[in-house]
């Protein structure tokens, strides 16, 4: 059987707190309803009793629904699974009831809904996908086959990587599967009591570490909040001990804080005329557990939160203004999700108000739609495949095409990744990184708009995020409105404005791997990596004999790369006419500069300045020159280290000045001040070498900078 599930009276997780219940809908004898199902089959044009409470449910998201695809759905589920128990001796039929409830109660379309109770036929019974076909339409097919792969991805070694990246990508193309899934899990937890301690311990795991996380970027945290308080249970039954027993003993005191700030709330509500629910949302196990770690000793209010609910987005800001007017408000604890919705789809405004004893009360402000999605996430959103209303634009792109509603940002980035990742090692171990990031922070473009990254990104994850691999041509970065280096870690609310190269060719460097924390940069810059082998076999061995003979070797740096061979071009190459050239990048030489070459390994010739240091070793070495001389193309790249003192804006500066000048900027690099003085190193594409005298005058002419010139290696001290 594919839904393991024991007696849920001996379950050692907690009912979900009372908030988290719908109200005035006591909570249902699925046992009951299960056995009286084996009593013989429906009426054929009467809902079976068994699927009423499921009906009830449905109709209060979706008054209209046409339930008749559910009572087939019922019958087919029930006479298949007929005979069939769970391990605790209920039928069977149970746990695709049970599953289809919740997601009912979360408002999930009647599509979703069908294919739940069907979910476990084609993997437990001889009915086929075939026959889910004919008798119930592509759609639900889809969505029953989905379901019954993603089965085989949690248990023992079946969730190796290749496996999950192929079943999470197959439930990628439609999130509902994995909605019946999460739903499929939680019903299962919540009945996981007698099975042996091990097997529970291991079942709780794969929940912790993959299925809440996804509940969470997916937005259901209806879902989310009752798995985390059933792994907590089974995972570390000492603390939810802990944590249960405070909230007994809160329970137990006379007088309630956070009810007390409740009414002063709506006090303030009324007199405002702003028409308002305020609700007091006790914290689940996890929530609390995570609170009393982090303060200690835990006050009245610190047990669950107020949320006040309104009919407008604009009534949100007004409830704002209220409370921050007529009550203390505590300013650090403000965030506007409503302006910028976190990752997920969550929106809200949060806030915190404080009454004289130093009580804190913390208050989420939200329309009752946008509580609805806050809930049920993907769930909230309806079928992608429905055609949008015909005064409904906001679903359509402007080419008409419908915009899937049911693929938030996360999931089509997912989709990116799993198909760029050249492994699925290295996917699969991506993903658990960034599974493993539990906050998200938003940062601002320069043209408005914002990209959602995980809390401790780098200028590295915004360019990619922003650009793909186009990023690889990233150069620098702004942030609020000072130049950054590429490694900088952004904060909430930062603006960034990243610097592009022009160079088509550029490379990424391996050094970004380092402060690259989202799976979007990491996959890309490993994906160029794999792609192309170090050839540093090919470089001059002028730098092999430098380090040979004791000299220090230069750093190298994606910044500062050798030109490629396509400027050979560029040079005739006298005694070896058939020879691959190449500019040396110690020297990059430009016309009209004095030049010879020398042969290097694979049959390349390098090409360097008759003054630089390389020539001077190689020829102290006995190896013999090459004649080369200047050919008639005119656009080279060359290299300039600026020396400056140091001060506000100087990046800036320069780059503007090289920019004037005409010409574009392959790469740059700003090396750690020393006794307020600096070193630029930019690369710089010509377009023709004769700018080059006034570039470097242009630069020169920028406050703070005392020199201009070209990057030479020292000789060795002899």
């Amino acid at each position: 059987m594919s839904a393991e599930a024991t007696n849920p009276a001996v379950s050692p997780a907690p009912a979900p707190p009372a908030a988290h219940r719908r109200k005035g809908r006591p909570r249902i004898d699925l046992r009951r309803l299960g056995r009286a199902a084996l009593l013989g089959p429906a009426t054929r044009d009467r809902l079976p009793d068994a699927i009423s409470h499921v009906a009830e449910a449905h109709r209060a998201h979706h008054p209209d629904a046409d339930l008749e695809p559910l009572r087939r759905a019922y019958v087919l589920a029930e006479s298949s699974h007929r005979g069939q128990m769970r391990k605790s001796g209920e039928p069977y039929i149970t746990h695709p009831l049970a599953v289809t409830l919740i997601l009912a109660e979360l408002g999930a379309e009647t599509t979703t809904l069908t294919a739940s109770l069907l979910h476990d036929t084609v993997e437990d019974t001889d009915v086929t996908l075939d026959q889910v076909r004919e008798q119930f339409g592509e759609e639900v097919r889809y969505l029953v086959d989905g379901v019954t792969k993603l089965e085989k991805v949690d248990y023992g070694a079946a969730a190796e990587s290749e496996t999950f990246r192929k079943m999470l990508v197959a439930t990628g193309n439609d999130v509902r599967v994995m909605s019946i899934k999460l739903a499929d899990r939680l019903h299962n937890m919540r009945t996981l009591g007698v099975m042996r301690p091990e097997k529970q311990e291991r079942i709780a795991k794969v929940t912790r570490d993959v299925l809440i996380p996804l509940a969470e970027r997916l937005g259901v945290q209806a879902l989310k909040t009752e798995l985390e308080d059933l792994v907590f249970a089974i995972l570390h039954p000492e603390e939810y001990a802990h944590t249960r027993g405070l909230i007994a003993d809160n329970a137990a005191r006379e007088s309630d804080p956070l009810a007390e700030i409740a009414e002063d709330v709506r006090g303030v509500l009324r007199e405002a005329g702003i028409q308002a629910e305020v609700l007091i949302r006790p914290r689940h196990f996890v929530s609390l557990h995570r609170v009393s770690r982090k303060r200690g000793q835990l006050r009245g209010t610190d047990f669950g939160r107020l949320l006040v609910l309104v009919n407008e987005d604009a009534d949100c800001y007004a409830v704002l203004g209220e409370l921050h007017t007529c009550l203390t408000p505590v300013v650090s604890e403000f965030k506007d999700f409503i302006a910028v919705p976190k990752f997920n789809l969550y929106q809200s405004l949060h806030t915190a108000v404080a009454r004289d004893d130093g009580q804190v009360a913390e208050v989420l402000i939200r329309t009752h739609q946008m509580h609805k999605v806050a809930e049920a996430g993907v769930v909230a959103l309806g079928n992608p495949y429905a055609a949008p209303a015909e005064d409904q634009t906001d679903g359509e792109r402007a080419d008409g095409e419908r915009v899937d509603p049911t693929r938030p940002g996360w999931l089509s980035r997912l989709l990116d990744w799993q198909q760029a990742a050249p492994d699925a090692d290295m996917f699969w171990s991506t993903l658990r990184e960034d599974l493993a990031q539990d906050r998200e922070i938003t940062v601002f473009r320069p043209d408005g708009g914002t990209l959602g990254l995980p809390e401790g990104a780098s200028c590295v994850d915004a360019a990619y995020a922003q650009y793909g691999e186009d990023a690889h041509a990233c150069i620098g970065a702004r942030v609020n409105g000072r130049l950054a280096t590429l490694s900088t870690v952004l904060r909430d609310g930062d603006t960034v404005q990243l610097l592009m190269g022009q160079d088509p060719a550029s490379e990424p460097s391996r050094e970004w791997l380092e402060h690259a924390h989202t799976p979007a940069a990491r996959i890309a810059i490993q994906r160029w990596l794999a792609t192309h082998p170090s050839t540093a076999a090919d470089e001059p061995d002028a730098l092999d004999a430098e380090r040979k003979d004791g000299a220090p070797a230069p750093r190298p740096t994606h910044d500062e790369p050798a030109a490629p061979s396509d400027t050979a071009n560029a040079v005739v190459v006298a005694d070896q006419p058939d020879a691959n050239v190449r500019l040396a990048g110690c020297c990059t030489p430009v016309p009209p500069d004095e030049v010879t070459g020398f042969a290097v390994r694979g049959g390349v010739v390098t090409v360097h300045r008759v003054e630089c240091a390389a020539v001077t070793r190689m020829k102290g070495l006995g190896r013999a020159e090459i004649a080369v001389h200047w050919g008639d193309t005119t656009e080279f790249r060359v290299t300039l280290v600026a020396e400056s003192f140091q001060r506000p804006h100087l990046l800036a500066d320069l780059t503007e000045a090289i920019a004037l000048e005409g010409v574009a900027i392959v790469s740059a690099t700003v090396e750690p001040p020393t006794q307020q003085r600096v070193r630029h190193t930019y690369t710089v594409q010509l377009p023709d070498a004769a700018l080059l005298p006034n570039l470097m005058r242009a630069m020169r002419d920028v406050a703070g900078v005392y020199d201009v010139a070209r990057p030479q290696h020292q000789a060795a001290a002899q």
